[in-house]
């Protein structure tokens, strides 16, 4: 989970999901209400739920190409949909100047939707204004989701989706077990 004297409490969001369809359900919320240069950096252990996030979001923008899988071999793997996607991951990438060398910059600046699982290894070459998605693993299929906005842009966006009446449940699950 993110230190929390490093968070602005104004710009984040906690969730409590109770399964991989409520991490789905809201990946696929913030495809939905997408629009183009937003990226998402996804950051959790293996198994926490960050390509359930990707597979929804995939689908909320429409998506239509196949499976998305974790381009753990791959790195990088471009979607078409309402809005490309970039979905890259950084697994097995060892050291920051490997991760450079990718051209990352040029996916942050095009009109699609960029999405970084295992993010925290490129922190430093990331942009500014993103979305921070830590996710935890809970019991079972549960799931903690801290999302941090560090933008004004990034927090229109988690703010409308904050609004969902599919996402308010998971806010109000994650304030009760708090």
């Amino acid at each position: 989970m993110p230190n929390a004297s490093l968070m602005d409490k104004r710009l984040s969001v906690t969730l409590k999901s109770q399964s991989r369809e409520e991490t789905f359900s809201l990946g696929e919320i913030f495809g939905q209400t997408a629009k183009g240069g937003k990226v998402i950096a996804l950051i959790g252990d293996l198994g926490a739920g960050k390509t359930q996030f990707v597979q929804g979001l995939a689908k909320g923008l429409d998506v239509s190409n196949g499976t998305v899988n974790s381009p753990t071999f791959s790195i990088v793997q471009e979607y078409e949909g309402r809005l490309p996607l970039a979905h890259v991951d950084l697994y097995r990438l060892e050291n920051l100047d490997a991760i450079a060398e990718l051209g990352l910059e040029d996916y942050f600046d095009e009109a699609g939707i960029s999405a970084i699982e295992w993010a925290d290894k490129g922190e430093a070459i990331l942009p500014k204004g993103r979305l921070n998605l830590y996710l935890r693993d809970l019991e079972g299929d549960q799931r903690e989701i801290v999302i941090q906005a560090t933008d004004s842009q990034h927090q229109s966006w988690l703010a409308q989706v904050s609004q969902n009446k599919t996402v308010l449940p998971l806010i109000d699950s994650a304030k009760d077990s708090a």
